[in-house]
This record gives structure tokens, sequence and C-alpha cells, in this order.
């Protein structure tokens, strides 16, 4: 317990630091954009291949579990739709990179770290928590919604493909159950989830990889640990945001 209480007061404290203004403006928007790149864009691939699969393995389960003719066939289709949409979406796309991301970033701060180039920074007078951190989770909370976004999108197509080589439900009924009772509220709803889900992923991996101690071997460690811990945070921030905003 305390050093769950130790682990919390230090990472507010590096939050702190790392929330502070950026010395030069230009630099920060140079290294967002850096961090754009090698965080966002390159997740792409990784959450089309997830989306389009959750989408046509949850269009074949529902349409396995619904078999009873007294049941609307369209029903598959809008099924999917919400699952997606209220849980695929945002929850196991952030989980997966949680995965990618932050053991990305936990590897790369931890391993200046070790080769004492964080060190180098204080020591010319920057905030390194701020020069390296805040790049990264601002790049990241302004890049999940469109991974979000385009998750949705491809796993509903996943859907339709899985109605075409499947017996369960025709690509019309299909198509006229993702476009029945839809609430844009729950699209509001997971894009409001990614965005706490990014900063968590972002700022924990971060912590961790900041204050990696020792060698190349703890680099490991804390890359390992930035998953763990994000991933954990990010099921108890899902079952709060849930109950808070539905």
């Amino acid at each position: 317990m305390l050093k769950l209480f130790f682990h919390t007061g230090r990472y507010f404290l590096l939050m702190k630091r790392v929330f502070s203004r950026p010395e030069r403006w230009r630099v920060f928007f140079r290294q967002m954009v850096r961090e754009i790149e090698s965080i966002g864009v390159s997740s792409i691939v990784i959450v089309l291949i997830i989306s389009i699969f959750m989408g046509a393995v949850c269009c074949i389960q529902m349409a396995y579990n619904l078999e009873n003719p007294l049941i609307p066939r369209y029903l598959i289709g809008y099924g999917t739709r919400e699952t997606m949409l209220l849980e695929f979406s945002s929850t196991i796309v952030a989980l997966i990179l949680a995965g990618k991301v932050g053991s990305n970033i936990a590897s790369e701060l931890g391993t200046m770290q070790v080769t004492e180039q964080i060190d180098a920074l204080e020591m010319m007078g920057v905030n390194s928590a701020c020069y390296l951190i805040l790049p990264k989770i601002a790049a990241f909370v302004f890049f999940i919604p469109v991974l979000t976004l385009f998750s949705m999108a491809i796993g509903l197509f996943g859907g339709y493909i899985a109605s075409y080589v499947t017996n369960g439900v025709t690509p019309h009924d299909y198509v006229v159950g993702i476009t029945s009772m839809f609430r844009p509220f729950y699209v509001t709803y997971s894009i409001i989830k990614s965005f706490v889900f990014a900063f968590i992923i972002a700022s924990v991996s971060s912590y961790h990889g900041y204050y990696t101690n020792g060698g190349a071997l703890d680099v490991g460690k804390s890359s390992t640990h930035a998953v763990v811990y994000s991933s954990i945070v990010v099921l108890l921030f899902n079952l709060i945001l849930t109950k808070l905003l539905l």
C-alpha cells in the first residue's frame, strides 16, 4: 500500500513538471508532429487489422446466438454496431495500443534515462519532463479520435464482409441493422473514453520509462510495467466512465 502511494505521488509530481509552459513552442510543435507520426500514424495498420477481424467475429457470433426465428435478423447488424461503438473501438483498441505505444514510449525514455541523456538535459537547464513527455501525451491524445473513428468504420465493414461469406445474415439485413436506432451519443461516448485512455497510456508509460534505474535489463522491465499498469488503469477508468456517461 505504501508503494502504491509512493508511485501515485511521484506520478502526479511528474505530471506537474510535464504540464508546464514549454520553453519554445516551435520546438514543442515540431516534436508533437514527429510523435504523431511515430505513435499515431504507425498504429493505423494494427488498428485496421484488429478492427476488421473484431467486426467480422462479432457479426458471426451474433448470428450464431440469435438463431431463434422469432428474432429479426437485422438485430445481428444492430448488435455488432453497438458492440463496436460502445466497447471494442475504444477499450479493446486502447488495450492493444497500450502494448504497442506504451512499450514504445517506456523503452524510449528508459533508454534515455540509463544512458544519462535525461541527466544531460537537466544539466543544460532544460525541463526534461516537459520537453520529452508533453509532446508524446499531446500527440497521442490529439490522434486517438482518428484511430477510434477509423476502428468503428473498419469494424462495421468487417461485419459486412462476414455477412457475405456466412449464412447467418444477409448483407441487406446487416445494413438495415447498423442503420437502425442509431444514437450519435454513443460515438461521442467512445471518443471521450479514447481521450482519457490515450492520456493514461501515454502518461503512465512515460512515468515508468522516465524513472527507469539500472541498465538495459531494467528498460525491459519498465516497458513491461508500463503495459501492465496502463492496461489496469484503462480498465478501471472504463468502468468509471461507463457508469458516469451512460
